[in-house]
């Protein structure tokens, strides 16, 4: 009886004949169709589930099976393309809420991409030893310690390769190795470059005088100026490391994926630097951190 009834509810040759009419004409251009449509659907999926927004990954999948069931029992209210363009629309606004996290999705792949034909290529084969990887930590520390003695503003971003080239080209390419001279004088008031981030990647200053984008967040302290704005949006979008030295107070912050520590000492600027290096870092160190 049960059965009957939900045989009689559920008109399953109807279900039947709507998925065939859907896959009616099936070819080249159809299945490019049904491609990018399902590579939409994962897409989005994709960066609400790193962005750990559940319960909106939730609607969006129930909004996406509601146009469907719509679709197949009532094709006139939702016909074929209609109903595309109805998963287009969810899908593009569920981007448009995480669109930082959608660039920054983009300009990792970007770089990993280049990372793989660098490679290739041979390039990047500099080889550290535990020694030089000390002393450019020293180097950094000593540099940041001095310039908040003297309210030197500061701002100092640790890459590992993952800023995309306009953040790079917005800048001078140094390619120098580092030192806390010449940290210092980078950011002396009167140096041309002194307003701009110094980009460090591995063992070398690779730019200076580079301009990043700044956070949109609005939750920030209003003493924060463009500086920590812009230490803290370079983190939200790549996968670095900001020192910020306030030009007003000397006071040092360490960012990390948006998040602020301020007032940070030399045991705290330690850490972060060897977490930067740390797969150069001796193993009695690593030890030690564990």
């Amino acid at each position: 009886m049960g059965l009957t009834l939900l045989a009689t509810t559920w008109n399953w040759a109807e279900l039947k004949d709507g998925i065939s009419a859907f896959f009616d004409g099936f070819g080249v251009l159809y299945a490019m169709e049904i491609f990018l449509f399902f590579g939409l659907i994962y897409f989005v999926s994709k960066v609400l589930r790193d962005s750990d927004a559940t319960k909106l990954m939730l609607l969006y999948w129930v909004m996406l099976i509601a146009g469907a069931v719509l679709h197949v029992f009532d094709k006139e209210l939702m016909t074929k393309q209609f109903f595309l363009m109805y998963v287009i629309l969810i899908s593009a606004i569920m981007l448009i809420l995480f669109s930082m996290e959608v660039k920054k999705y983009f300009w990792d792949v970007h770089k990993s991409s280049d990372n793989v034909f660098e490679k290739i290529l041979g390039g990047n084969t500099e080889v550290y030893s535990s020694e030089d990887t000390e002393r450019c930590i020293a180097n950094i520390v000593k540099a940041l310690q001095n310039m908040s003695k003297n309210n030197v503003g500061a701002l100092i971003v640790l890459s590992k390769g993952s800023l995309p080239k306009q953040v790079l080209q917005s800048g001078v390419s140094i390619g120098a190795e580092i030192s806390t001279q010449l940290i210092e004088g980078i950011f002396f008031p009167k140096a041309p470059l002194h307003d701009g981030a110094l980009v460090i990647h591995s063992h070398k200053i690779q730019s200076a005088g580079c301009f990043l984008p700044l956070t949109q967040k609005t939750s920030y302290p209003k003493e924060y100026g463009t500086r920590h704005r812009a230490a803290i949006g370079i983190t939200e979008v790549a996968n670095v490391i900001s020192l910020v030295v306030s030009e007003e107070t000397g006071i040092i912050s360490i960012v990390k994926q948006g998040n602020v520590t301020r007032y940070a000492d030399y045991d705290m600027l330690m850490d972060a630097l060897k977490d930067y290096y740390w797969q150069e870092m001796p193993l009695t160190d690593k030890k030690t951190r564990r």
